[in-house]
């Protein structure tokens, strides 16, 4: 406007460095290499095939919603493709391409671009397409493919005559679901590598920590959420009498802490914030899991707290502007 240049300010997360959102989103990428690896081991290739399938969904859907809607085209910058693969991790092996769709569909055009696109969602796409899945269709959201150790778990926990009705099952009991039901558990150990039943990239503690410890040390996310979050989730743990460790590695921890939590548009700003965030998150997720049926509690934990990111930030950007202004003052 009359010749003189004018500043173009995009929509979050706005980050000081030479990467963009492409760059960024590509290292995410990366990091879930491992767990999908480890996916893949266990439930074989049917688990990278769900993978593709939720990617190709949500890229498309990302693509038709800006042309449709005529704005800038955003699908080529890799955040769909990283909801894709978030949200095909928290699914269990097997599940149909018409339900990844949907998931797809909740994530990126109802939570993502009906909001205005990347940067002003209210929360995360991947996590609210998991949830809608989670309660739109409970039974089949609840049944995971039995790896062969915790086949002799769930043998050895039914007991008696009982016992032959697990030897030929097909899907059956999380450790979480079996944990509620006050039944035999795998090992810790067993837990931390991933021999056990749950959702395609959750499985597996070893192969997620590998990717989020890629992610702190290439500096795309700060290791205060994941840290304060798996934290939380071993002081409520041993407060409440139970297993640490066990509450870390079993569920969505290990996914949520390092590829969820950490997301840049719905978790706070400062440090301060990001521990608030990662406090809140495990202990709403130890409450969930301790006193509701649902004996999960990861999602839910988390849209709490990404409803709470305004005020986290409010609260925690204010509090740095007074101490701010305080030293201004007295300098």
């Amino acid at each position: 406007m009359n010749g003189k240049k004018m500043l173009a300010l995009s929509p979050a997360p706005h980050i000081q460095a030479r990467q963009d959102t492409a760059s960024i989103m590509k290292q995410v990428v990366i990091a879930l290499i491992p767990a999908q690896c480890w996916a893949i081991y266990i439930f074989g290739f049917g688990a990278l095939l769900m993978t593709l399938e939720s990617i190709v969904c949500c890229v498309g859907f990302e693509w038709a919603c800006r042309r449709i809607l005529k704005r800038p085209q955003t699908a080529g910058d890799w955040s769909a493709a990283v909801t894709g693969a978030v949200l095909a991790m928290g699914l269990p092996a097997g599940t149909p391409l018409w339900m990844i769709a949907i998931g797809a569909f909740a994530a990126i055009v109802v939570t993502k671009q009906l909001f205005g696109g990347i940067g002003q969602n209210f929360a995360n796409p991947a996590l609210v397409g998991r949830t809608v899945l989670f309660f739109s269709y409970q039974g089949r959201m609840q049944t995971f493919i039995v790896t062969p150790r915790m086949s002799q778990v769930m043998i050895n926990a039914a007991g008696g005559p009982n016992a032959m009705l697990y030897s030929d099952a097909v899907s059956g009991a999380t450790p979480l679901a079996l944990f509620s039901n006050a039944r035999a558990l795998p090992s810790n150990t067993e837990m931390f590598l991933g021999l056990i039943n749950g959702s395609v990239g959750e499985i597996s503690a070893l192969a997620l920590l590998i990717g989020g410890v890629y992610l702190c040390a290439r500096k795309i996310i700060s290791p205060v959420i994941p840290l304060s979050y798996m934290a939380a989730v071993m002081v409520m743990a041993t407060f409440w009498g139970f297993d640490p460790v066990f509450h870390v590695c079993a569920g969505g921890v290990m996914l949520a802490a390092f590829f969820m939590a950490t997301d840049y548009t719905t978790s706070p700003m400062l440090p301060a914030g990001k521990l608030i965030y990662g406090i809140g998150c495990g202990v709403l997720t130890m409450y969930f899991r301790i006193y509701t049926s649902y004996p999960e509690g990861v999602s839910t934990a988390m849209l709490f707290m990404n409803l709470l990111t305004p005020q986290i930030d409010r609260l925690t950007v204010g509090m740095r502007m007074k101490r701010t202004m305080n030293g201004r003052t007295a300098a």
